[in-house]
């Protein structure tokens, strides 16, 4: 269970974070959008390379701060232009305005992954590679509702979140209208997750305390124990005035709730020995497939195999929980068994 979260100053930082950050684009976390330049030099071309050189850093650490997580931004390692320069792969520019000594735009960043994974793994930091699930958020004031809480959830500056999320709707209402925030099983939500293709959810519950808006966060998926968290948020003269930071400070708990399961440590590694059950040739090819794709699996090697059955040792880097995630997303169940191995099988196959 995640401990309570009660320093307010570090998340209304957050808050404020999330509500002035550029859109994460929609073709991939190594590109940043929308960051504004500005730049004053003694010609336009001057104007023009300094207002380029100041967006890159900015890029830099919105970059940083979305692959990692928030107990690790103060360790980002600093980059002088020379490097930064390295590590951008293009740029484009928006709003463009300028003059003869000014010039003013919005700019997109596309930093290089593989020279950005190098330099995190080099520099010993966990981050996050794969995509996230969606998730499904459930609005609950204190119970499932929908109004200004569900409202500021559904906020288009939240839709750029590193997690994918839906927010329930009227749709659901007769599904999660019963809901009880601290029993809440994935059963009483699981019609409403597929509704939206979401593979976990987070119940977010605002309640009003002395003062403060209280927000409460419980996570919990198929097979999996729940984990909650809170966090106290001052109020902004009423509880409606409230919500919106009290939501962008909730997604950014979320976040770090996810990226603390899926930032891989690349300095931490291991060895399984697995035993795979597969149906048919093409359904070895698909689990072979998915293991050569996933991004902690650094080595997979062949010991024995049978009609229907071979022994496979798999190195990987990381957890073993992140390594059940990572293949669990790619459609493979990885369970451990007994004398210290491990079964994998195609979702849904034999284990």
């Amino acid at each position: 269970m995640f401990p309570r979260l009660t320093k307010i100053l570090p998340l209304l930082a957050l808050a404020i974070g999330l509500l002035i950050s550029p859109a994460f684009a929609a073709d991939g976390p190594y590109t940043v959008s929308d960051v504004h330049v500005d730049a004053t030099a003694a010609s336009p071309a001057e104007a023009l390379n300094a207002a380029m050189a100041q967006g890159r850093p900015k890029a830099w650490q919105i970059l940083y701060r979305r692959l990692t997580r928030q107990q690790d931004w103060t360790r980002q390692p600093e980059l002088d232009e020379a490097a930064l320069i390295r590590i951008l792969r293009d740029s484009s520019i928006a709003n463009e305005r300028r003059s003869t000594t000014r010039y003013v735009a919005d700019v997109t960043y596309t930093i290089n992954p593989d020279a950005v994974n190098r330099l995190l793994q080099g520099a010993g930091i966990a981050f996050t590679q794969g995509a996230a699930k969606r998730i499904l958020l459930v609005p609950m004031s204190p119970a499932f509702q929908m109004g200004p809480w569900a409202q500021a959830l559904n906020a288009p500056g939240l839709k750029n979140s590193v997690v994918p999320f839906a927010v329930a709707d009227t749709a659901d209402a007769a599904t999660l209208g019963n809901l009880n925030f601290d029993n809440a099983s994935w059963n009483d939500v699981a019609a409403a997750a597929r509704r939206v293709g979401a593979s976990e959810a987070a119940l977010v519950q605002a309640v009003n305390g002395s003062g403060k808006l209280i927000v409460n966060i419980r996570r919990i998926g198929l097979g999996e124990a729940p984990a909650k968290t809170s966090l106290d948020v001052p109020l902004l003269q009423t509880t409606l005035s409230t919500y919106p930071s009290a939501a962008s400070a909730a997604i950014g708990v979320i976040e770090d709730m996810w990226k603390t399961r899926a930032a891989i440590d690349f300095s931490q590694r291991g060895r399984l020995l697995v035993n795979v059950r597969m149906a048919s040739l093409a359904q070895w090819g698909a689990i072979q497939t998915a293991l050569a794709d996933a991004d902690d699996v650094t080595g997979v090697t062949v010991n024995a195999m049978d009609i229907g059955y071979a022994q496979i040792a798999i190195a990987y880097t990381g957890s073993q929980a992140q390594l059940r995630d990572t293949l669990g997303s790619a459609g493979l169940a990885l369970a451990p068994a007994q004398g210290g191995s491990w079964t994998l099988a195609m979702n849904g196959g034999d284990q």
